[in-house]
């Protein structure tokens, strides 16, 4: 069995250094017809800097409202307030882990690759203290931070990383942003509606009701825009195109003779057969058969959170068929996609509604699915040497992050007749390498 597609040792690995964000753009800087004295990012776990799995300082530092607002910020002063971690913080998963980084591990063949790693054995749990000091953070992304949730004035008893900057612990999420009263707002709301449901292979939770969805998505805009603010919404990617759903491919079971004649001996009378070379791996569908198993098919995806070792070493995927947990199937992909195109029809429809801009992020997603080309650099969704995504295989990195703020800035500029510059992302980090 062949599992080079996620060894990280075999590909060329992205390595650039450290840098202050440089811009590029108008020489003339206007802000239009923006009034971007108070601006606001309201978002989730993308927008809130978390990445690597973690919530930590430089991911918070390099996070899509900062890059937002270090563009305004050059034409017109504003604060930009965010709820950081320490310096020194290893940073807190949203299982209560650290972050992840890339070291050395070695699996059950006794192979030695680089591939991520936790950098302690727990995370930073400190990092959930309370940090509010008398003023509203104009960051409001939180790691978790559903559609639905901005108005639950227990909100701060439910999400430890909502707590830790909330105004008191009976305040809503909007409570604290109605606090600012912003002048100039961007939305990346939606995700976390979604997340659940497909990293679970569909398994746990399940997917926003539209209707639910459109009522809590009009109350918030209603809110931001009570006090004649402006603001730029996007829609909701498909995440199934990051690596965390595309690293380990469908048909990366890779047989020798000895294996092949093993399991077409097995399979042959389920009518299932192998070949020498590349093979689909087994998955369990009840719908498939008397048997309840299948092999899977083009387009299906395994997710990374499937035990390598186990794939590797003790048969999993072959003689025992991969879990639901670990896969998406055809229809499990359909269903996501049609109901995430509902979803995003309804963000349009209230984008007019409200008169605001919409950055459609599916496009710059599939922009880096084509292997995106940005000053001399390839991004793509190759786990790690990709260069677009950290290494929890969902979020971006510090330079993919800055590109995408440059998508919210190109709408704001067209919106609304400003210049805003465009964030230079070449010299910001895609990996720190041992």
């Amino acid at each position: 069995m062949n599992l080079n597609a996620i060894s990280i040792l075999g590909v060329v690995m992205i390595i650039t250094s450290a840098c202050v964000p440089k811009y590029e753009g108008p020489l003339e800087s206007s802000v239009g017809d923006t009034s971007p004295e108070r601006f606001i990012m309201i978002g989730g776990t993308f927008g809130s800097g978390y990445t690597d799995d973690a919530l930590f300082r430089f991911g918070q530092e390099n996070s899509i409202g900062a890059f937002i607002h270090q563009s305004i910020n050059s034409v017109s002063t504003s604060p930009f307030d965010q709820p950081l971690t320490s310096d020194a913080s290893v940073g807190l998963s949203t299982n209560g882990l650290s972050r992840l980084i890339l070291g050395y591990k070695t699996d059950c063949l006794n192979e030695t690759s680089l591939s991520p790693v936790r950098e302690t054995s727990l995370g930073d749990a400190n990092i959930l203290t309370n940090i509010y000091n008398g003023s509203p953070f104009h960051n409001m992304s939180i790691p978790n931070l559903r559609s639905g949730e901005l108005f639950n004035t227990d909100y701060s008893s439910q999400n430890p990383f909502f707590s830790r900057m909330a105004s008191s612990q009976t305040s809503s999420v909007m409570d604290d942003i109605n606090a600012i009263d912003a002048t100039f707002f961007s939305v990346f709301l939606g995700l976390d509606d979604f997340m659940p449901y497909i990293k679970s292979g569909t398994k746990n939770d399940s997917l926003p009701d539209i209707i639910t969805f459109e009522n809590n998505y009009r109350q918030i805009l209603e809110n931001l825009t009570s006090n004649g603010a402006k603001g730029v919404i996007s829609t909701i990617p498909d995440i199934t195109s990051t690596p965390y759903f595309t690293t380990v491919g469908w048909n990366d079971l890779v047989l020798d003779s000895a294996n092949n004649a093993t399991l077409n001996n097995i399979y042959n009378p389920l009518e299932f057969y192998f070949n020498e070379g590349e093979n689909p791996f087994m998955i369990e569908d009840p719908d498939a058969n008397m048997f309840g198993i299948r092999p899977m098919e083009e387009g299906e995806l395994i997710i990374l959170t499937v035990p390598l070792d186990s794939v590797k070493c003790y048969k999993m995927g072959t003689l025992f068929p991969f879990r639901n947990e670990f896969i998406l199937t055809q229809n499990e992909l359909q269903n996501i996609r049609t109901h995430l195109n509902s979803i995003n029809d309804i963000i349009r429809s209230l984008a007019i509604e409200f008169d605001l801009g919409l950055v459609e992020s599916e496009t710059f997603f599939d922009k880096i699915q084509s292997e995106f080309p940005y000053n001399g650099i390839n991004l793509s969704t190759t786990f790690v040497s990709g260069g677009a995504y950290g290494l929890d295989g969902i979020r971006f990195n510090s330079r993919t992050n800055a590109l995408f703020a440059n998508e919210f800035i190109k709408l704001i500029n067209q919106k609304y007749n400003a210049h805003y510059p465009l964030v230079n992302a070449t010299n910001l980090d895609a990996a720190f390498f041992p």
